[in-house]
């Protein structure tokens, strides 16, 4: 079966109710990259290994109130639905990765002997520190949420997240599974500690701190100097080179491509301990940053001027003819 365009509230109900695992691509036309994944997504309809898969496509911009329900910040965008439960995003044109979480999803089906109460305690015991909540740790999506996020950062601990508005069965089976009725939850190594509410009491007592598991500073550190050292030229942005996720980040790539520099990206979008690291780190508090050979060459504005003024063409490192 081809990809569906759908092009109507209806259109998408009815599509998600039909299938147990959809394929949503959110795009617009006239972005390449989208015009890209439609054809990636095209091409495996025709594939027996997706024969049990229904794909379609939505112009995000023509539909928007579903584009808000599902989360859609930028184009493309490719969500994996079982019936009208989101189980899996990629954000940008990254086929690899569409097919992975297709292949895992569709492995899933075959994993029936997990039980759910299986898939709780392993989701609780991911990580010393699980926070579940709405959103996740970069985009919060209600106050309470985003107040503990806060806090937990205050005391610098490590912690995971789980977004439980992205799996339906997690978001009602934890609640009777864990008897605690709302969000976000805080586990600390296998243990519930509570909501907002307890962890706050907790942190104003002083009994959080010596619980929580912390970041190590200097393991952030070497990391830091390994992303920056990964390439000649490093630009660490909101989104990537293919789909910049602000107009700051927009500008210095199509900069540094006039340029025809040879340049990586990291998205501090995606990695909140970099994002807020990073600015301590090299004592510059704002995005994007952009380090050649390993040093801090600046801001947007720094590289303009410097770009104006015939200095950053003989810094870069330029992409073989």
């Amino acid at each position: 079966m081809p990809v569906v365009k759908l092009t109507s509230n209806d259109e998408y109900v009815n599509f998600l109710k039909s299938n147990d695992l959809s394929v949503i691509h959110f795009y617009a036309p006239w972005a390449d990259q989208c015009t890209q994944m439609n054809e990636v997504l095209e091409q495996m309809t025709k594939l027996d290994e997706y024969k049990n898969v229904k794909f379609a496509n939505i112009v995000a911009e023509d539909l928007p109130e579903i584009s808000m329900k599902c989360s859609i910040t930028a184009v493309p965008t490719t969500v994996l639905f079982n019936k009208e439960n989101i189980v899996g995003r990629v954000n940008g044109a990254n086929p690899s990765e569409v097919k992975e979480q297709i292949k895992k999803h569709l492995s899933n089906k075959n994993e029936s002997s997990q039980t759910l109460e299986d898939k709780l305690q392993a989701l609780i015991d991911k990580a010393p520190c699980m926070l579940f909540m709405k959103g996740n740790r970069d985009t919060p999506r209600c106050g309470f949420s985003r107040t503990i996020i806060a806090l937990l950062e205050e005391h610098k601990a490590d912690y995971e997240t789980f977004d439980i508005l992205e799996d339906n069965e997690v978001r009602e089976g934890l609640k009777k599974y864990s008897n605690w009725p709302t969000y976000p939850q805080l586990y600390i190594r296998g243990e519930l500690i509570g909501g907002l509410d307890i962890a706050r009491e907790m942190s104003e007592s002083g009994e959080l701190d010596s619980m929580l598991p912390k970041k190590s500073q200097g393991n952030l550190e070497d990391r830091l100097k390994k992303l920056i050292n990964q390439a000649p030229c490093m630009l660490f942005m909101k989104g990537n080179r293919d789909v910049p996720r602000c107009g700051f980040s927009r500008t210095i790539i199509n900069l540094l491509n006039e340029h025809k520099a040879d340049y990586q990206t990291f998205d501090i979008l995606e990695d909140n301990e970099v994002r807020e690291g990073l600015k301590k780190y090299s004592k510059w508090p704002t995005y994007p940053q952009l380090y050649i050979n390993g040093e801090l060459i600046g801001g947007l504005d720094i590289v303009k001027e410097m770009s104006e003024a015939g200095e950053l063409d003989s810094m870069l490192p330029k992409k073989e003819a």
